[in-house]
Formats: structure tokens, C-alpha cells, sequence
């Protein structure tokens, strides 16, 4: 156990035939009772601070552990969002892809209809042709008969027929 300052000031000297002088060793041993004092006081400061250091210091690593926790976490959402948002663009763009193959599917089928109708319009056009030709020409046919010949060599008298009506 180490002296302490009360223990310096209790120590006694046995007297020896030519010893050293009293006073002297007295009033060094009263600086050395201050200094000593004065050390321990020092050390005590010294240790407060240091454990207030400690103290200081294992509240330091504590926040240091949470920042490297909340980081991590951080980071492990962030990788979940980037993950979740790769999902999402991958599904959007298989949606886009197949209202794209739908909306051609369904154009192309229209297109087809299309042209479909073209081609059954092409045939009733060309029928109603053949037919409107037949019908033309059938008049042209009657326009040509000689029968319209005959009608004009009739003479006929309107005032005959006006007096046999009358009649």
C-alpha cells in the first residue's frame, strides 16, 4: 500500500550519535508531506478525468456502433429498394410488351378484316359493273329495236281523235 501524506508526517527517526539535525529533516519532510499532497491531489483529478475520458468514450463507441448499424441498414434498403425497383421496371416492361403484342395482334387483324372487306367490295363492284353493262346495254338494245320506227310511221290525226271522242 502506498505512503500516504499522514503516514510521512507520523514517521519517526530513532536518534543516532551524530544523526542528522532535526529541523532540517522536519521541514524537509513537510515539503515532501505537500508535494506528495499536492501528487495524490493531481492523481485523483487525473483519474476523475480520465474515467469522465471512459465514460466519454464508451458513449462515443456506442454512437459509433449505432451510425455503423443505422448505415448498414441503410444500405441493406437501399439494395431492397434497388432490388424492388428492378422488379417493378422488369414487370412494367413485360406489361408494355404485351399491350405492344396485343395492340399488333389486334391491328393486324384489323388489317386483315380490311382487307377482307376491300376484296369482297372489289367483287360486288365488279358485279354491280356486269350488272349496271347488262342493264345499259339492254337499254341500248331497246333504243336500237325498230320498234321505235314503227311508232313514228303511225300518223294518226289529233282532230280524228278529238271528233271520236266527242262522239
Amino acid at each position: 500500500m502506498p505512503l500516504s501524506p499522514l503516514d510521512i508526517h507520523n514517521k519517526e527517526f530513532s536518534k543516532g550519535f551524530r544523526g542528522y539535525d532535526e529541523d532540517e529533516v522536519n521541514e524537509f519532510l513537510d515539503q515532501v508531506i505537500k508535494d506528495y499532497e499536492l501528487l495524490l491531489r493531481e492523481k485523483k483529478e487525473l483519474e476523475e478525468k480520465l474515467n469522465d475520458m471512459h465514460e466519454k468514450l464508451g458513449h462515443f463507441t456506442t454512437i459509433e456502433e449505432t451510425l455503423n448499424k443505422s448505415i448498414v441498414i441503410a444500405q441493406e434498403a437501399g439494395e431492397e429498394v434497388k432490388r424492388n425497383a428492378h422488379k417493378e421496371a422488369k414487370l412494367i416492361v413485360k406489361e408494355a410488351e404485351k399491350n405492344a403484342d396485343r395492340i399488333v395482334n389486334e391491328s393486324l387483324s384489323k388489317a386483315r378484316k380490311i382487307a377482307l372487306d376491300i376484296e369482297e367490295l372489289k367483287k360486288q363492284s365488279k358485279v354491280f359493273r356486269t350488272r349496271f353493262k347488262m342493264l345499259v346495254e339492254a337499254q341500248l338494245d331497246l333504243l336500237d329495236n325498230d320498234d321505235w320506227d314503227h311508232l313514228l310511221e303511225y300518223e294518226l290525226d289529233a282532230t280524228e281523235l278529238n271528233s271520236s271522242k266527242q262522239d
